[in-house]
């Protein structure tokens, strides 16, 4: 069973509410192997608070650095270095029987180490992307970047999920890049476990479903 791995167009755009919203409604397991920054708790602990079907398991991050920056920087700074062997073989100790969704860290460029950036560790992990985009100026640019670059390194993304109040251009951004929208999450004043259940009830999930 292939995972699921949420990258996107850039830091902040709600990667990790968009997990909690495919962890609840696929009742998956979820994993960030490399977590950079956790002054405010980790996006691990975060997503556990927002999850209710009492089946998901939070697995332990491969690396978990405090400074909030780059990994490759953060890593430097704490005499670290992340090793992409490493993570892969995590992931294959985790034995996960259900769907597994993997969280990465920023965007497909963002580095790991001097060499590796996340969209090596998604072919290393076979794993299937999803892209997270979301409304503000310049990310049509940022979303069509993002798709150009999966060309380029022969990644086929089994589509968008959009975040936050669109003005009816993710569908051009689908369009453009080719790759289907899977849904879109509305802006949200508050993020709670009763939220995220709510969202992971609306959406028709049964092409992901079929792809696992």
């Amino acid at each position: 069973m292939r995972p699921f791995f949420i990258s996107g167009i850039g830091t902040g755009i709600g990667k990790t509410v968009v997990a909690a919203v495919l962890t609840e409604a696929l009742q998956a397991d979820y994993w960030k192997p490399v977590q950079a920054g956790f002054a405010n708790g980790t996006d691990s602990s975060w997503l556990a608070s927002l999850i209710s079907n009492g089946k998901t398991i939070i697995h332990p991050e491969t690396y978990k650095l405090q400074m909030a920056a780059s990994p490759h920087i953060a890593a430097g700074k704490e005499n670290q270095h992340i090793d992409i062997s490493r993570i892969v073989q995590d992931f294959h100790q985790l034995n996960v029987k259900r769907p597994l969704i993997i969280e990465g860290a920023g965007g497909l460029m963002v580095p790991l180490n001097e060499k590796e950036f996340v969209i090596d560790l998604i072919k290393h992990l076979d794993a299937r992307l999803i892209l997270v985009s979301r409304n503000y100026l310049g990310s049509i640019n940022h979303s069509l970047m993002t798709a150009k670059i999966c060309r380029m390194h022969g990644l086929e993304p089994a589509g968008w999920v959009f975040n936050d109040q669109y003005l009816n251009y993710e569908h051009e951004i689908a369009d453009w890049s080719g790759y289907p929208a899977l849904f879109s999450l509305p802006f949200m004043d508050s993020i709670s476990a009763q939220t995220i259940s709510e969202m992971a009830g609306r959406f028709d999930l049964s092409y992901l479903r079929s792809l696992l």
